[in-house]
């Protein structure tokens, strides 16, 4: 009498995973890597931007959905550090700069007297408020660090 195990055919799901179990054990990290670029490359050629930005839209809604302030809070500290660990201070003075560049080439004068205005606000509402620095304080800093600058040059 036949076993009707013999006589079972495999389901599509199970071959897959028997393939992808053998796969694994045959195959190493740079062999799954170089397919992931060669499926990264492939998919960059059939899709347009739109394909990315509306992937990247879902994604950024489900982690927003699944993920709280303090896990965004988290992964900024994060990302911080790496970068202040693997840059200089050459590197935040570009970026500044290239920053301030685009900020001016895209706002007028009335942008940067509105800003002034409502920091000058909220400066003069919270002096010495709730541990926050005088004035005083922040132009002494600001002479120490500026001294400090002069002397590093």
């Amino acid at each position: 009498m036949a076993n009707n195990k013999d006589d079972r055919k495999m389901t599509l799901e199970e071959a897959g995973r028997k393939g992808g179990e053998t796969t694994a054990k045959t195959h190493d990290r740079e062999f799954y890597q170089e397919i992931g670029r060669k499926g990264g490359e492939a998919t960059s050629e059939s899709h347009g931007r739109h394909f990315y930005e509306e992937i990247g839209r879902k994604g950024g809604e489900a982690t927003a959905d699944s993920h709280d302030r303090e896990f965004y809070q988290e992964i900024g500290r994060k990302g911080g550090e790496a970068t202040s660990d693997s840059h200089d201070r050459d590197f935040y003075q570009e970026i500044g700069r290239k920053g301030g560049e685009a900020t001016s080439d895209s706002h007028d004068r009335d942008f940067y007297q509105e800003i002034g205005r409502k920091g000058g606000e909220a400066r003069s509402d919270s002096d010495g408020k709730d541990g926050k620095m005088s004035r005083e304080e922040a132009g002494r800093k600001g002479g120490e660090a500026r001294a400090r600058q002069r002397d590093d040059s």
